[in-house]
C-alpha cells in the first residue's frame, strides 16, 4: 500500500485551490438516478469515494464519465435496483442510492454499508423515513430492500440530525405525491448544494438550510448542469496548516460563509485571517494560543475537523478542551499523535490537550479520513521524518493532498 513521507519543519507558502465538496459530490451523484435526463457535474473532485459511487451507477444501469473536473451523467434507464455489498461495504454514502431509486422506480435493494469506523452510524432514521412515505422495508442476509406501490408525502421527525437520513430522505420525497414536512433536519452546506441541484432539475424543495426542510412532490425532474460547492472541511485542513505550521497560505475557490466558525477559533488561536472574496489567506504563529472546541451539527464546528484541531492545539502555549459529541470512536488518531511527542489525554468523548513546544517524526498509522488529515499535519511541522501507512483513507476525501502540500513548499512525497 501506498505511504506518505514527510519531512518537516519547513516554512509553507502560496495558494491552494479548493476542490469541489465529497461530501456534496456523493449525494448529488446518487441523484441522478431520479432524472432520465443527461447531467453534468463540474467541479467534482476526483476521489476514491466519488469512483466507488460512478460504479454504482453504472452497475444499476446509469452512465458517468468523467472529463477534467466535469462528471457526465445519464441515468436514462436504470435496469438493476440493487447495490451490491462488494461497492457498497467500502464506502457508507453509497446508502444514498437508496432514496434515489425509491424514488423514481419505487425500489431499492443496497447491502448495509461501510466506510471509515468512527462509531455506530445506524441508518434507522433513514429507513423510518422512507417507511412514513410509504414504503415496506425488510433487512435480511445483509441486504435492506424498501418497495413501494406509490410514495406519499408525509409529516417526519427525525429523533437526532442526520446528515445522511436528510439527504435520502429528500430524494426519496423529490418524486412523491404531495408534500413533505421534514422536521429537525441536517443543515449542513452539503445539504443545500443537494436541494439546490435537485431544484434546478425542476424539484420543489425549499428550506434548505434550516432545520425543516419541505418537499413538493414533482412528476418527473430534467437535466441540467451544476457545479459542485468548494469543500469547507479541505479549506478548513489548509487554513489548519497554515497555523500548525507559523506559515501564511491563501486558499482560492474557498467556501467563506461555511467556514465561519472555524475562522473564528483559529483567529481565537492566534492566527490572522484576510478574506478577499473567495480568497481567504491565513497566517499561523510560532505557538497557537490554546482554543477549546465541542462539535455540534452545523453551524457548530465540525466533527470532521475535529482530528486536525487537535494536532493544532498539540502544539499550543497551553491546554485545551476537546468535546466530540457526534462520534463516539473519533480519538483514534490521539495515539498516534502521542506517538508524535503531543501530550492528550482522553476520557470518554473529551480530549485534554497539554500543548508541547514541538513533535517529533514518527512512523504512524491512518484510521480513517479525517485523522490521516490530522497526521499529516503534525507531520509538517514535526522535527525529522513522519511516515503514514494506510493513506487509503486520505484519498477517500483529500484529491491528491501531497501534491497540494508539495506545492506550497512541503517536503512530502507518496512511496509505494
Amino acid at each position: 500500500m501506498d505511504r506518505i513521507i514527510i519531512e518537516g519543519r519547513n516554512k509553507l507558502s502560496g495558494s491552494v485551490r479548493i476542490s469541489g465538496s465529497k461530501n456534496a459530490a456523493l449525494p448529488i451523484i446518487a441523484s441522478t438516478i431520479l432524472t432520465a435526463k443527461a447531467c453534468v457535474l463540474t467541479n467534482v473532485p476526483m476521489l476514491n469515494d466519488v469512483l466507488v459511487m460512478n460504479k454504482l451507477l453504472k452497475t444499476v444501469g446509469g452512465e458517468a464519465e468523467f472529463s477534467g473536473s466535469s462528471l457526465f451523467i445519464h441515468n436514462k434507464s436504470i435496469s438493476n435496483f440493487k447495490a451490491p455489498y462488494d461497492l457498497v461495504k467500502t464506502m457508507r454514502a453509497s446508502v444514498y442510492v437508496m432514496g434515489a431509486l425509491l424514488g423514481r422506480y419505487r425500489e431499492a435493494e443496497v447491502a448495509l454499508p461501510g466506510g471509515c469506523v468512527i462509531g455506530e452510524r445506524p441508518i434507522n432514521l433513514h429507513l423510518q423515513g422512507f417507511e412514513k412515505l410509504g414504503a415496506k422495508i425488510n433487512i435480511e442476509h445483509g441486504y435492506i430492500r424498501a418497495k413501494a406501490k406509490k410514495l406519499k408525502g408525509a409529516e417526519i421527525n427525525l429523533d437526532v440530525v442526520s446528515v445522511g437520513a436528510t439527504a435520502n430522505i429528500i430524494m426519496a420525497a423529490t418524486l412523491a405525491e404531495g408534500k413533505t414536512v421534514l422536521r429537525n433536519a441536517a443543515s449542513e452546506p452539503h445539504i443545500v448544494d443537494l436541494a439546490n441541484f435537485l431544484n434546478k432539475l425542476g424539484a420543489r424543495i425549499t428550506g434548505q438550510g434550516t432545520k425543516v426542510i419541505e418537499i413538493r412532490g414533482v412528476s418527473e425532474l430534467k437535466g441540467g448542469k451544476y457545479a459542485i460547492t468548494p469543500d469547507y472541511i479541505e479549506a478548513g485542513t489548509f487554513l489548519v496548516a497554515a497555523g500548525i505550521t507559523g506559515s501564511k497560505i491563501t486558499l482560492e475557490n474557498s467556501p467563506v460563509k461555511d467556514l465561519e466558525i472555524i475562522l473564528n477559533k483559529l483567529t481565537e488561536a492566534g492566527c490572522k485571517i484576510k478574506i478577499s472574496g473567495s480568497k481567504i489567506t491565513a497566517q499561523g504563529i510560532e505557538r497557537p494560543n490554546p482554543a477549546n472546541i465541542e462539535t455540534q451539527p452545523y453551524p457548530g464546528f465540525p466533527t470532521d475537523m475535529q482530528a486536525q484541531w487537535s494536532a493544532l492545539m498539540a502544539l499550543s502555549s497551553g491546554a485545551s478542551i476537546i468535546n466530540e459529541t457526534i462520534w463516539e470512536k473519533r480519538f483514534m488518531h490521539i495515539p498516534e499523535l502521542n506517538r508524535m511527542g503531543a501530550n492528550i489525554s482522553v476520557k470518554g468523548n473529551t480530549a485534554v490537550v497539554e500543548g508541547v513546544a514541538g513533535l517529533s517524526g514518527a512512523p504512524v498509522m491512518v484510521s480513517d479520513l479525517r485523522a490521516g488529515a490530522s497526521l499529516v499535519l503534525a507531520g509538517l511541522r514535526a522535527k525529522g521524518t513522519t511516515e503514514i501507512s494506510r493513506i487509503y483513507h486520505l484519498d477517500r476525501g483529500y484529491e491528491q493532498i501531497e501534491k497540494k502540500f508539495e506545492a506550497l513548499g512541503a517536503r512530502i512525497k507518496r512511496v509505494k
